[in-house]
């Protein structure tokens, strides 16, 4: 087999293939036994008819396209593998030549990925964010955590903001009931705005088993964006109370005897958080410092690509929500040209950027070893709440292992363009990436604070007050 390659552009070639004809036989030989299996001719069995035969009754030219549609994508494998071009997407193809037993010749058109070194990153220069772990942020932790043990008691008294109520909803529209907006037992804050409009201003003075009606938009179900007569009845009423913050609590929500430990703890837990997200920052402007380094040209199928997949992946999002696009752009205040605008510079820099990165990865000749696709998978199959195996078989499955791998190595590449740079926060203190990225290295991502991850006694009023705050 022969190929030539001719540049069209900084991102894409042409292939032209040469192919000489015995190179099909196998692909011929195939594509009989297929049609055979197919033909029904008279004395003979499916599978068992004579080449000759089929060649005089389907034709020489179908067993020709046959077996070249066969061939076409190795013979085009094998092309862009020895003539060394990185393609991306799907090639135009064209048959150019195809005489029986003598010659068969294509041609391929496709996107590349640009040739380009990258230059020296050692002592790039970064700043980013200084750690300060403050007393009103240990605070607000703290009394998050007195919120998971806060118990719920009844209240001989109208709603208020902050309570607890336990309501039935309905819905009309033109006096036919709303069947999927009907809801009972529904637990939900007073002054949380986290349902319909208008429901906190019709809660709040509410008794229990009283009722109101009034008019909202349907957020949800077949009628979404619909008016509708809502009617709440309230069930029950109930007030928050919080457990006192002292060394008791201390010793009820987590593994200390005092709460000046606990408070020692959590402040340890925020900054080795903050520590975490300065960490990724970094990496953020090492790259950013690095792609300003290189002006390289970019494929616009890839950027199309690129622009397609996040615009694919807001709507996923948008639906999980009941959102559209409309809504969404209006609490971004933002226009769909402005949205599309930025879509497109962000595109473009996550292609540079990926880019460049698998070149670094090519010239340092970094390699991803089984165990860090492990840990990769581990790693993600927690973040998505599924078991390792079974993220592991869907990857495998979806020929999406190849991408697994890229991914690891971008990686690798970028914790090494970390380990070179210079970084100062913005108080001018020196901070080391390096130091830095091995101390976070192996932690647990999903490991929660001491405090937090303390059971709370299994008492009937804890658990409802769980159940209110995870409804709400």
């Amino acid at each position: 087999m022969k190929t030539d390659v001719e540049e069209l552009s900084p991102t894409r070639v042409k292939l032209t293939v040469e192919v000489p004809f015995d190179e099909l036989k196998p692909n011929l030989d195939k594509a009989y036994k297929e049609i055979s299996q197919q033909v029904r001719i008279k004395g003979f069995r499916p599978g068992k008819v004579p080449a000759r035969l089929i060649d005089q009754y389907v034709g020489r030219g179908a067993v020709l396209q046959e077996a070249v549609n066969d061939a076409l994508p190795d013979l085009y494998g094998r092309a862009v593998q020895e003539s060394e071009v990185f393609a991306l997407g799907q090639p135009d193809v064209e048959i150019t030549e195809l005489q029986d037993n003598e010659q068969f010749a294509f041609t391929a058109e496709v996107d590349i990925r640009p040739k380009f070194e990258v230059p020296d990153y050692d002592g790039l220069e970064i700043t980013v964010d200084s750690v300060e772990v403050t007393d009103e942020e240990i605070e607000q932790t703290i009394s998050n955590l007195r919120e998971r043990f806060a118990t719920l008691t009844n209240a001989d008294r109208p709603a208020q903001e902050g309570d607890f109520v336990s309501i039935d909803l309905s819905a009309k529209i033109d006096g036919e009931d709303v069947e999927d907006a009907r809801t009972t037992g529904y637990s939900y804050e007073v002054g949380s705005n986290s349902s319909i409009d208008g429901l906190d201003e019709q809660l709040a003075g509410m008794n229990a088993e009283e009722s109101k009606t009034f008019t909202s938009t349907l957020v949800g179900g077949e009628h979404a964006g619909e008016e509708a007569e809502v009617t709440v009845t309230v069930q029950s009423v109930k007030i928050k109370e919080l457990p006192e913050l002292d060394d008791e609590f201390a010793q009820l929500a987590s593994e200390f005897d005092t709460i000046e430990e606990l408070r020692e703890d959590v402040r340890k837990r925020l900054e080795q958080q903050k520590r975490a997200q300065q960490l990724g920052q970094a990496r953020d402007k090492a790259l950013e410092a690095l792609m300003d380094k290189l002006d390289i040209p970019l494929p616009d199928s890839v950027i199309e690509a690129e622009v397609q997949r996040r615009n694919e992946q807001l709507d996923q999002q948008l639906q999980m929500y009941g959102l559209d696009r409309e809504k969404y752009l209006e609490q971004q205040e933002q226009s769909a040209e402005e949205y599309d605008e930025e879509l497109q510079k962000d595109a473009r820099e996550a292609v540079k950027g990926g880019f460049i990165l698998d070149q670094l990865a090519l010239q340092e000749e970094l390699t991803v070893e089984n165990e860090e696709l492990t840990e990769y998978v581990v790693s993600n199959a927690l973040q998505m709440g599924v078991q390792p195996d079974v993220l592991a078989r869907h990857l495998t499955e979806n020929n999406q292992i190849p991408a697994v791998v890229s991914e690891v190595l971008r990686s690798k590449a970028l914790n090494l363009v970390v380990e070179h740079v210079k970084a100062k926060d913005e108080d001018g203190n020196e901070v080391d990436l390096a130091a830095l990225q091995r101390r976070l290295a192996g932690e647990d991502e999903a490991e929660a604070p001491a405090a937090e991850a303390a059971e709370a006694p299994e008492t009937a009023e804890t658990s409802e007050a769980e159940n209110e705050k995870t409804d709400a």
